[in-house]
């Protein structure tokens, strides 16, 4: 009996591979990412939790500008945190502005952790920046408020602690989230720019802990506006998250 050696036919697997890298009418996008295989029906709602995430940061902005502008006399967006909203007349916007941006983040983070590539313990990044969306709600919950004399404070002292766990999730979780982005390809574009901007953000935490927040820092009048700066740093990089796991969902939706 003569025997027959069987050489696998690897072709099939090639191609297929090839059409998962980069499939016609993906717009560019490598569509390897889990939403790529996932149902019409779930992608749907990742793309209603990536504009989630897009409108956020954004209805988030608005709101509070809208307050500052309206309260012109008793707060000053240079001096003041935009927590500050929460204490005096009025305090209770800026509390549900705080709730609603919570959720829309929460919400985010379940589609982008939906929309990358499941790796081992690939949840930590997204549950670092879920966390985020916890500690907005929080913040609502434990609000500051102001005394008899006009003055600002934080009557549990939760306000605080809160906001020191709250900021330093955005920047750990930045980094720990661009790891995983490294190994989607549809995300590895971004992983740099994730991982600079958690870096940034530690970076800046350590500035505002000893040049902005001690009441006699020399920065410490400008504290309102250096924390609009910082925020411009996390919205953006928030948003552009939100905005390619938008377009990973809409490709994987078009037609092939």
């Amino acid at each position: 009996m003569s025997r027959q050696w069987v050489v696998p036919d690897r072709s099939r697997g090639a191609a297929a591979e090839a059409r998962m890298v980069a499939e016609p009418g993906s717009g560019g996008i490598e569509q390897v990412g889990h939403a790529h295989s996932d149902s019409p029906e779930r992608r749907t709602v990742i793309t209603a939790l990536a504009v989630a995430g897009i409108l956020g940061p954004i209805l988030f902005t608005v709101a509070f500008v809208a307050q500052q502008l309206l309260r012109r006399g008793e707060y000053s967006p240079i001096a003041e945190r935009v927590s500050a909203l929460e204490a005096g007349t009025g305090g209770w916007v800026q509390q549900v502005n705080f709730v609603v941006f919570g959720l829309l983040t929460i919400a985010f983070v379940v589609g982008l952790h939906w929309g990358m590539r499941p790796t081992r313990a690939g949840v930590v990044g997204p549950a670092l920046l879920g966390w985020i969306g916890v500690g907005l709600v929080l913040a609502a919950v434990f609000p500051l408020r102001e005394d008899a004399a006009g003055v600002t404070y934080d009557p549990t002292g939760l306000h605080e602690v809160n906001g020191a766990i709250l900021f330093l999730s955005i920047g750990v979780g930045f980094i720990v989230v661009s790891r995983r982005m490294a190994r989607d390809p549809s995300w590895r574009g971004l992983a740099t720019y994730a991982l600079a901007t958690g870096i940034a953000w530690l970076g800046m935490l350590v500035v505002f802990g000893v040049l902005v927040m001690p009441d006699d820092a020399p920065l410490h009048p400008w504290a309102g506006l250096a924390q609009r700066v910082a925020l411009a740093v996390w919205f953006s990089c928030s948003i552009l998250l939100a905005l390619r796991l938008l377009r990973i969902a809409r490709a994987a939706d078009a037609p092939r």
